[in-house]
């Protein structure tokens, strides 16, 4: 039986208690974690993952799992549901405190707390006082009280106030507020319309240009790629190069060993799904210290090596149209080197 390490204190209550259901089923079983990874095609870092709660499972492992422990997948992916939801809310509050974090960090820095920064602001300016009216020659004791100016007073002059006239229609072809403040309005709208209608002429022009362009259409949307993958599965193509296989759900049900070769007693495999676009490679049966690549050409991934208390390892993914693009090459800790042809 395992000796399970305990799960970390920060795990959301329901991821825990799926981790726990997850446990139990492989006490249940009787197998250990390589039994596990060769029977369900997940590998053995990556239940380890699952199982002591520093990763949550896929869909697939869930599945892989079950059918290895005669278990209903149903009632097993409903709790699956359940703590995908939760270790998805974990996930954003984490990237809220971080995004917070990173907000204040750079307040500070511009000086929005406090320092050389504030001194450099200006100050707005102070609304002028109104004039004063003039008051009339007189005794200094006899004030008259100020009268704010009215819009809409008649002026008055030497000879009384002028009549008030009744408002007129201005002439035709005449623009209302002046003539070299109307004139100028008038320039600006025209300028502004006939802007717009080239904008939309350029644009008609150009999508009718696309509608004769057999590539524009072949070519679909990111998005609408997107919704094609299936459930679960986070990249493909170019997306998924250099990101762990495991992580981004390419492995399981999705993948496949296109070639296999042994060197000395260590097994070295090109894994490839077909979904995702990618191939990664996979080291099992080694020892510390060994490590498996994946080359493409001149090209090559990062290492994959195996740890002190594993026996397998892989290496990121490779964006690639075939597995027959790559190959994986195995560098054992006593020197020994070979790869897939």
């Amino acid at each position: 039986m395992p000796r399970w390490k305990a799960l970390p204190d920060e795990l959301d209550p329901q991821v825990r208690e799926f981790a726990g259901q997850l446990r139990r089923l492989v006490d249940r079983s009787g197998l250990g974690i390589a039994a596990l990874a060769d029977r369900t095609g997940y590998s053995k870092t990556s239940w380890e993952r699952y199982l002591n709660g520093r990763l949550l499972a896929p869909k697939g492992a869930i599945v892989a799992l079950a059918e290895v422990t005669g278990t209903n997948p149903v009632h097993l992916t409903t709790m699956w549901e359940l703590a995908e939801r939760a270790w998805s809310r974990s996930e954003m509050r984490h990237d809220m405190t971080m995004e917070a974090i990173r907000i204040s960090q750079a307040r500070a820095a511009l000086g929005e707390f406090g320092g050389p920064a504030q001194a450099t602001q200006t100050k707005p300016a102070k609304p002028a006082k109104p004039a004063k009216q003039a008051e009339p020659a007189g005794p200094a004791e006899v004030r008259r009280p100020t009268v704010p100016p009215q819009a809409t007073a008649p002026s008055v002059d030497q000879f009384g106030p002028a009549p008030v006239l009744p408002p007129q229609e201005p002439p035709r072809g005449a623009v209302p507020g002046g003539g070299g403040s109307g004139r100028r309005r008038l320039l600006m709208f025209g300028a502004g319309a006939l802007g717009a209608v080239l904008i939309i002429a350029v644009g008609f022009f150009v999508l009718k240009g696309n509608e004769g362009d057999p590539e524009a259409k072949k070519s679909p949307s990111p998005s609408a790629s997107a919704t094609q993958l299936p459930e679960g599965v986070k990249c493909v193509g170019a997306g998924c190069g250099g990101k762990d296989p495991e992580a981004m759900n390419c492995g399981g049900v999705h993948a496949l060993n296109s070639t296999t070769a042994v060197v000395g007693s260590v097994t070295v495999q090109v894994r490839y799904s077909k979904t995702c676009k990618a191939a990664w490679g996979r080291i099992q049966g080694a020892a510390p210290g060994d490590v498996v690549q994946l080359e493409k050409g001149t090209a090559s991934s990062k290492k994959g090596t195996v740890s002190a208390a594993d026996t397998d390892a892989y290496t990121p993914m490779m964006a690639v149209d075939a597995a027959s693009d790559v190959k994986a090459c195995a560098t054992l800790a006593s020197g020994q080197k070979g790869c897939t042809k």
